[in-house]
């Protein structure tokens, strides 16, 4: 595999991007909606970062600051941000302000931090103590929030309040655990509703119809990237660490079956391989490549998943990554996928309905963890 290609990808969507028109944002850009923070543009400045990292090339760390400048004003509030819609995907690209304020020491960033956080403090939660995923969803849990809310809450914790609240980190996962997971087919379920009302969600378990890649990819990333940002020197971080060890690992072994054998990748309905519709899914595959590997690295999982990952990764290069005009494309990438609200009742989880949503190319949903999972093949 010639991975200079990717080196140009990564360049590509730096050229065609300015902070109000990132080229990844296909969302916004179909919907011709006015630039506002949002968590499709933090998978790419988180990316973004880990790239600079592993790279030092200073002009990363600059188109990053560049970008997010834009959206955090001076005062700490957040362009396009609507605290009292307690929507945790708007706590991901919160993630990137910790490594700025460590980078420029811009005061403006640790403010855009602690306003996201009264986020935190005051998200509505369901009777076992897991945030809603929004608040026009009440009572409504969903894989994909594990990943936008609970590894920004993590790094707050361990960098400004001495892990104090690990206990709840840990308790929000195992909720997940509990009650969305599925031990025969070892897959996790998009959607729960506490109160069991929502018309997608089944009467009795309060669970969606079935199950999709890219949330069950959320939950992956979600829990490796919060299991790597807990500090075990602080109170109760090593019994936090020592749970969502457990889960991860239970969790990826569980994927493992789930691999292609021919394409190396994960289909858009996991357990549903090679029916009418489904197809090889670059989002989710790229999400559980980058936390096969990474959590190989890090020694929380079987050193056998490092490989594993890199496979799935070099499929998705195979299958997907094409070059057209000059410009390198990264194919595969459903655009968006949801459940409900009552307005939309095409949302409903089931299999048609996963397979019905568009398929594009570059997104930042599959472009940003695609980048993070060649940062760590390449750190094999």
């Amino acid at each position: 595999m010639d991975y200079s290609l990717i080196d140009r990808y990564v360049q590509r969507l730096i050229d065609d991007t300015t902070p109000d028109l990132p080229v990844w944002n296909i969302e916004s850009i179909k919907q011709g909606k006015k630039p506002a923070w949002n968590y499709i543009d933090g998978c790419i400045m988180t990316s973004m970062y880990t790239e600079y990292r592993r790279t030092g090339e200073r002009k990363l760390l600059e188109f990053i600051d560049n970008f997010v400048d834009y959206y955090v004003f001076e005062d700490g509030t957040i362009r396009g941000y609507e605290l009292e819609t307690y929507n945790l995907d708007n706590l991901n690209e919160g993630r990137i302000l910790f490594d700025l304020y460590r980078e420029t020491g811009k005061e403006k960033y640790k403010k855009g931090i602690e306003l996201l956080h009264r986020q935190i403090e005051n998200q509505p939660r369901t009777g076992t103590g897991n945030f809603w995923h929004k608040l026009i969803y009440p009572d409504q849990v969903w894989l994909d929030g594990l990943y936008m809310a609970q590894v920004f809450y993590t790094r707050y914790e361990t960098e400004f309040n001495g892990g104090k609240n690990y206990p709840d980190i840990a308790r929000q996962f195992r909720g997940v655990y509990e009650n969305m997971y599925d031990k025969q087919k070892r897959l996790y379920y998009h959607g729960w509703d506490y109160s069991k009302k929502a018309f997608w969600a089944d009467k009795q378990t309060g669970l969606s119809k079935s199950f999709w890649l890219r949330s069950v990819g959320w939950y992956t990333v979600g829990l490796v990237d919060a299991i790597s940002y807990i500090d075990e020197s602080l109170k109760g971080g090593k019994e936090c660490k020592e749970e969502l060890v457990a889960i991860f690992k239970e969790t990826i072994e569980g994927l493992e079956r789930y691999v292609d054998p021919e394409g190396k990748m994960f289909w858009q309905v996991p357990d549903r391989g090679g029916e009418k519709g489904n197809y090889l899914e670059t989002s989710g595959s790229a999400m559980i490549s980058y936390a096969m590997l990474k959590g190989a690295r890090l020694g929380i999982i079987d050193a056998r998943f490092s490989a594993l990952g890199k496979e799935v990764f070099d499929g998705i290069c195979a299958k997907y990554l094409t070059e057209r005009d000059g410009k390198l494309n990264l194919g595969g990438i459903c655009l968006v996928a949801g459940l409900g609200p009552e307005t939309n009742r095409r949302r409903d989880g089931s299999y048609e309905y996963y397979i019905s949503e568009p398929v594009v190319e570059n997104d930042a949903k599959g472009a940003g963890p695609f980048v993070m999972a060649y940062t760590e093949v390449k750190a094999i």
